[in-house]
C-alpha cells in the first residue's frame, strides 16, 4: 500500500459519450472550464483529448489542443497537463468480405510526428503514448492501432521533446513492449504507467488480471490504474492497495451512482474523499511533478 497517491482526471475522452450525459465537455472551453473545476476538486493532473464542436466526436487538432491548454494555464490553477496522442490510430474496416478501403468516416490514420504535432507545440508535462494495438468489442470493424514501429518513433520524439510519455497499458502483452522500451532506454525514469482496465477486448478489471499486470511493471515504475463503468470509484480506493496513483473522469465513467450523472469536478471530490477516509493523502500538482521529476517548459509556462 501507498500512503500518498496523485489524481488523474480524464475530463472528457473522444468516443460517443457525449451524446450520453450533458456533463461531458465537447467544445474547447468546455473542456478548459471542466478541467479547472476537477483540480479544484482536487485532480493534481488532467487527461485532455478534444472534440470536433459539430461532429462531437475526438478529432486530431492542434488549434483545438492550443484553445484548451491556454484557458487552463491562464487559470487560477496549475493542473499537470497531460494530453492524449491517440488521435491518428483509428482504423475501420470497411467489413469482413471487403475490409479495404478503410471506413473513411470513422478512420483516421496519421503519421506517427502527426500525432504528435500539439505536443511538441504545446510542451505539456505529460503525454500519452497507447501501447499496443486492440480490438473493440463495440464496433466489430474497428481497431485501435499502434504498430511498434509507430510506437518506436513516437517514444524518441517524446524523448526528445522533454516531455514524460505515460505508457498506456490496455493489456498484458503491451507490457512486453512498455519492459523493451525501457530497457532501450526510450523511457525516462521513472517509466510512469496506467494500467488501463475492463476496456472492451482489453484487460477485464478482475483482480487476478491486475496483479498480474502490477508483477509485470518495470523496476521503478510509478503507475495508476483505472477501471471503465461501474468500477470506477471502487477502483479508486483499491488503487493505493496496489501501490498505484488514481484516475476517475467522463471519459470513463458516466455516473455518480446508480442513475445520477456526475460531472468531472463531482467524480473527483467523491475519490478524495474515498481515499481520505482511508487515510491515503491525496497529493497536490506541485507534489505529482516532483515525484515523477516533471520538466516545464519555458514554451509551457503560463
Amino acid at each position: 500500500m501507498i500512503s500518498e497517491v496523485f489524481i488523474t482526471c480524464a475530463v472528457t475522452g473522444g468516443g460517443s459519450n457525449a451524446d450520453r450525459s450533458p456533463y461531458v465537455p465537447v467544445s474547447p472551453e468546455e473542456i478548459a472550464d471542466s478541467a479547472i473545476a476537477a483540480a479544484r476538486a482536487g485532480a493534481a493532473a488532467v487527461h485532455i483529448h478534444v472534440r470536433d464542436p459539430k461532429t462531437r466526436r475526438g478529432v486530431l487538432n492542434p488549434a483545438l489542443y492550443r484553445e484548451v491548454v491556454q484557458r487552463i494555464r491562464r487559470s487560477n490553477v496549475n493542473p499537470v497537463i497531460n494530453l492524449t496522442t491517440a488521435n491518428g490510430g483509428d482504423l475501420v474496416l470497411g467489413g469482413p468480405g471487403s475490409p479495404l478501403p478503410p471506413d473513411p468516416a470513422g478512420t483516421d490514420m496519421a503519421g506517427a510526428l502527426d500525432r504528435l504535432a500539439h505536443v511538441e507545440e504545446l510542451r505539456t508535462e505529460i503525454c500519452t503514448l497507447d501501447c499496443g494495438t486492440m480490438n473493440s468489442k463495440s464496433n466489430g470493424q474497428y481497431i485501435m492501432v499502434n504498430s511498434t514501429g509507430t510506437l518506436r518513433a513516437m517514444a524518441t520524439r517524446i524523448r526528445e521533446l522533454g516531455v514524460r510519455p505515460e505508457l498506456e497499458v490496455f493489456d498484458t502483452g503491451h507490457l512486453k513492449l512498455v519492459n523493451d522500451f525501457v530497457k532501450e532506454g526510450l523511457i525516462s525514469d521513472p517509466p510512469l504507467l496506467q494500467l488501463c482496465m475492463g476496456i472492451g477486448y482489453g484487460a477485464p478489471d478482475d483482480l487476478t488480471t491486475l496483479m498480474a499486470m502490477v508483477h509485470q511493471l518495470p523496476p521503478g515504475a510509478i503507475y495508476s490504474t483505472f477501471s471503465v463503468g461501474p468500477m470506477q470509484l471502487p477502483y479508486s480506493a483499491l488503487a493505493p492497495l496496489i501501490g498505484a496513483n488514481v484516475r476517475v473522469g467522463l471519459e470513463d465513467n458516466l455516473y455518480l451512482s446508480r442513475g445520477r450523472l456526475a460531472t468531472n469536478a463531482e467524480l473527483v471530490q467523491r475519490a478524495v474523499e474515498l481515499l481520505e477516509r482511508i487515510g491515503v493523502r491525496v497529493l497536490s500538482p506541485d507534489e505529482m511533478r516532483e515525484k515523477l521529476k516533471l520538466k516545464v517548459h519555458a514554451t509551457g509556462q503560463r
